[in-house]
């Protein structure tokens, strides 16, 4: 059992995800089995109920866990699925500690910071780490956020009991480059190796985050300075796509390295086939252009499935995709729908909560539908696709959702009976994986190739199935059901160009080694019908 530590330096935002990563990657082309752990210092639970403005989209696991963004890269990297056991907060770690405490497991002991929460915290990376040869953990925030103490405390306590051998510890840091003079400044680095040591972690290796390459004389600088051998230092320059980095990893000698530090055969590393995909990320040509309606549109990362799923479905088409982003405040009105999606030639629209401009939405929907604008919708846009339905050709004028409306007669969105006396809001939550069957001549099934399939959920509310049947009559064919046949997962017309919705979060599936289908076939038909 070999653990990797991914830690913080001077300041956040430098990559610590992608760094791990590209490590799990690099771990899993040498044939070993890799495991991965993040460690948030904040203190909910999970990620569920942080504002995506602030944190980035909440990526949901297989067994239903709301978790950091960076289960996302892991996933995508090594190409596994995970769970929520393998994102570790401050929250889950006491909450556990207290639990303890007051199931007597610390009796007649005083229950403290230390050594308590550290060991908490090592018991919740072995829940990981003992299934792997190898498990990399990344340390969320900076050295200097003072609620990271307990994390670092944990790290020094394993290399103690585990021996230098099976620990290895990184630390990435900012290597400053001023435009204005032309210098490279290595004090942000110092100070973050200096007050690392100071918690008696001893980095191994630094990962230098940076704009330029990093010259011979710097290198000699920071090994002198930070008191390790040049080789510990590995560059992190910029780069055209993330899925470059484990290739540039590697040619750095950083494989090598761990097998100097920790014993791990890299003899068998390949990352031939990673890179052929990687190369047609950068080497195909814009070809074809997608129009997505979002919301969140102050912070990139809310829709970083989305924006990854067409990275990888572009590479499976060998063309590359540009998506032009709508603002959804931007179509509350029929006059600014005509003027924002008359020009499109094909929209996705992916998921979110609450009801803002919901009205605006519905009229969108219309739009797609009566003018065969090709349309994908995720999550509420199935929802959303169905109440415009049922307005519009079922007649019923009223159709809305339990979730927006306190007055409407007809809620063809609504919860599930089962669900309306439960007062914990996460009760109600459907979360992770789900079967779906569909109609064997959907275009879900041809699409999918496949007509039981899983997918991943975040969602409340469902299509009332009450109201099934005079959806399918009037031409809204429900191509996708739980095997319980009484929750909707898909919803397509026929009649249509490409007419599809689904109540899961396709994106969350989609990776660079298997590129999702809807996605696929998004970027395919664009293609054809460019």
């Amino acid at each position: 059992m070999k653990l990797i530590f991914v830690t913080g330096g001077a300041i956040s935002g430098l990559g610590k995800g992608v760094t791990s990563s590209s490590i799990g990657r690099l771990i899993k082309s040498t044939g070993n089995s890799v495991g991965m752990v993040k460690m948030d210092p904040y203190l909910q639970i999970d990620a569920g109920t942080m504002s995506p403005y602030e944190h980035g989209e909440v990526f949901v696991t297989e067994d239903w866990g709301e978790c950091d963004l960076d289960i996302w890269n892991y996933e995508r990297f090594t190409d596994e699925n995970l769970a929520k056991v393998n994102n570790i907060t401050t929250g889950k770690v006491y909450q556990n500690v207290i639990n303890k405490e007051r199931a007597w497991e610390f009796l007649w002991k005083t229950v403290s910071l230390f050594p308590h929460i550290p060991n908490e915290i090592k018991e919740q990376i072995l829940v990981t780490a003992r299934k792997y040869d190898v498990t990399i953990i990344e340390v969320g925030g900076t050295i200097w956020d003072i609620e990271n103490a307990p994390f670092l405390e944990a790290i020094r306590g394993f290399k103690k009991e585990l021996g230098s051998e099976n620990v290895f510890t990184c630390v990435v840091a900012p290597l400053l480059h001023l435009n204005y003079s032309g210098e490279v400044k290595t004090k942000l680095i110092q100070h973050s190796v200096s007050d690392l040591r100071k918690t008696w972690v001893i980095p191994d290796a630094i990962i230098c985050r940076t704009e330029i390459e990093m010259s011979e004389e710097i290198k000699e600088k920071l090994a002198r300075s930070c008191d390790v051998d040049e080789r510990a230092l590995i560059e992190a320059k910029n780069v055209e796509t993330i899925y470059q980095v484990p290739d540039y990893f590697k040619k750095q000698g950083f494989l090598d390295y761990l097998w100097e530090k920790l014993k791990i055969d890299v003899s068998t590393s390949n990352l031939e086939n990673w890179n052929i995909l990687v190369n047609k990320i950068t080497e195909a040509p814009i070809v074809v252009k997608i129009w997505v309606v979002w919301k969140y549109t102050a912070f990139e990362d809310t829709y970083k499935s989305i924006n990854e799923a067409f990275i990888h479905a572009w590479v499976a088409n060998n063309s590359r995709v540009e998506l032009v982003w709508i603002d959804a405040e931007n179509i509350k009105t029929p006059e600014e729908i005509e003027k924002a999606l008359s020009w499109v030639s094909w929209v996705l629209v992916p998921g979110w909560f609450w009801e803002r401009w919901v009205e605006g939405k519905i009229l969108a929907v219309e739009y797609v539908r009566k003018n065969n604008i090709p349309f994908l919708g995720i999550c509420l846009w199935l929802q959303v696709a169905v109440i415009e339905f049922a307005r519009n050709m079922c007649g019923i004028d009223d159709a809305h959702s339990a979730e927006f409306s306190q007055t409407s007669q007809n809620f063809v969105i609504d919860f599930m009976e089962e669900q309306k006396n439960i007062t914990d809001k996460w009760g109600t939550m459907r979360l992770g994986s789900y079967e779906a069957k569909l109609w064997e001549n959907s275009l879900a099934a041809k699409l999918y190739w496949n007509t039981d399939i899983t997918e991943r959920h975040r969602h409340r509310y469902e299509v009332n199935p009450n109201y099934h049947e005079v959806l399918e009559e009037k031409g809204l064919t429900i191509s996708g059901k739980s095997p319980s046949r009484d929750l909707t997962e898909f919803v397509e017309i026929e009649n249509h160009p490409f007419f599809i919705a689904t109540q899961a979060h396709p994106e969350f599936k989609s990776r660079l080694e298997s590129p999702h289908p809807l996605f696929v076939w998004l970027v395919k038909a664009s293609l054809d019908n460019k």
